[in-house]
């Protein structure tokens, strides 16, 4: 690999690798008001010794104002136009959605020429993280290993048939929701991955009794999953 041909970031954020020249990566988008180091817990517990070094790459978010916070400036992937996700129809922010697809993607591309095989690349997300996973991973021109959503659902759902890149048609899909979420309600995360299912995905889905927080059952079907499309 020449360093020279390897693009800067195109987002803050931070790295860890559990070895020397990873041959794996993982890019985990964060939730709103959060940064990269709010998933450093989870991934330092996922036991992914079996598939080799892997690079965990943890971005920050741009900041922007977010109108359902009274347009208090945080990082967000995108702005919340309405505070009911449990709406399908609901308004979304889509220049947001879509600038913030184009850096994520950016992200994948940036991982390629750092000489990662990108169907070594999983890309994974927690709440607007999720969304943004499944938003650039099914429209990413790269073939991936999966993609990993947690808390979240699809956005502009309508477009994803049209959309969706030849390359990641039959991507899997890992989807864990909380029973009890406030904020994004499981309907939703129901109606995504039926809507995935009904594309030819292989979604893996699970619920558990949690709110719209990440618990350690999840975290180890998590792990799990990740050894499968990465072996």
């Amino acid at each position: 690999m020449n360093d020279a041909a390897v693009p800067p970031s195109p987002l803050e954020g931070l790295e860890l690798a559990t070895g020397p020249a990873p041959t794996a990566t993982v890019i985990v988008l964060h939730g709103l008001g959060a940064d990269g180091h709010d998933f450093v817990p989870v991934v330092q517990v996922l036991d992914l010794g079996a598939v080799g070094a892997v690079r965990f790459v943890l971005p920050h978010a741009p900041m922007r104002p977010v109108t359902i916070n009274g347009g208090y400036v945080m990082r967000a992937w995108y702005d919340i136009l309405a505070d009911d996700l449990g709406q399908r129809s609901a308004r979304e922010d889509e220049a947001g959605l879509r600038e913030s697809m184009r850096l994520v993607q950016a992200l994948i591309e940036r991982e390629v020429a750092r000489g990662v095989d990108s169907r070594r690349i999983v890309l994974a997300g927690f709440s607007q993280g999720c969304a943004m996973t499944l938003l650039a991973g099914l429209r990413c021109r790269l073939p991936l290993a999966g993609l990993a959503g947690l808390s979240g659902y699809l956005p502009l759902a309508a477009s994803t048939a049209d959309e969706r890149a030849a390359a990641n048609a039959g991507v899997p899909v890992f989807l864990g929701h909380g029973r009890d979420d406030d904020v994004v309600p499981l309907a939703r995360a129901l109606a995504s991955r039926d809507t995935l299912a009904a594309l030819g995905h292989d979604v893996e889905w699970h619920d558990y009794a949690l709110g719209h927080g990440v618990g350690e059952a999840e975290v180890d079907d998590l792990g799990r999953w990740l050894r499968r499309v990465l072996a």
